[in-house]
């Protein structure tokens, strides 16, 4: 509960995808450089893992997360590595299982009612609603939140500058994800962060 409220503070979770390990590092420092100490580090590449561990270490107090996390064995060594949390495009049963027995919060994908169903009958209350603009964007977010009043969600997928204020402002949304503030160099990345952070606290 207490990373829930962290992630709920912070408001934006940057997704970061790490083509080579030696980018890590700088992208993390700018990432904290720009005033959002938080990752979501996919494993959608080979050297997710070893990045999840060289950021814990280098960064102890920031709050990185594994996403595209899809079965136990990932997430399993997500954990290993030092993620704080861990995130899924989609439910599954094997990754929930990990995480309730190792006591790491899990976000998982959900974006039709039984799939909140399923996310409830593990104890989960809060969800990744993604990808967010293929699926109806908040209009089907606040449909949702309607026939499950205890759930909150992460949006995550379509999510710009253009757009984040406005979900933010629908209360049953903890905070959002996104890669806009992403691209670039570090350097541009940490400009981009702190533009993003400003923009959603202002």
């Amino acid at each position: 509960m207490k990373l829930l409220e962290q992630i709920k503070q912070v408001k934006l979770v940057p997704v970061v995808v790490l083509k080579e390990l030696s980018e890590a590092e700088p992208t993390l420092q700018a990432l904290c450089d720009g005033g959002l100490p938080v990752a979501e580090i996919t494993f959608r590449t080979a050297c997710a893992a070893d990045a999840i561990r060289l950021g814990c270490e280098k960064f102890p107090d920031m709050l990185i997360g594994a996403g595209t996390v899809i079965n136990a064995e990932q997430a399993n060594r997500a954990i290993d590595c030092g993620a704080k949390f861990i995130v899924g495009p989609g439910f599954a049963a094997e990754v929930a299982e990990v995480c309730r027995d190792r006591g790491i919060l899990y976000l998982p994908g959900c974006v039709t009612p039984t799939e909140i169903i399923t996310a409830l009958s593990y104890g989960i209350e809060v969800v990744k609603f993604f990808p967010c603009s293929n699926f109806g964007g908040l209009s089907t977010l606040k449909a949702l939140a309607a026939a499950f009043p205890a759930v909150r969600f992460l949006p995550t997928g379509g999510i710009s500058e253009e757009n984040v204020r406005e979900y933010l402002a629908f209360d049953k949304i903890i905070a959002c994800g996104g890669s806009w503030m992403m691209k670039g160099t570090p350097d541009e990345i940490r400009q981009k962060t702190a533009s993003a952070v400003k923009l959603v606290n202002g």
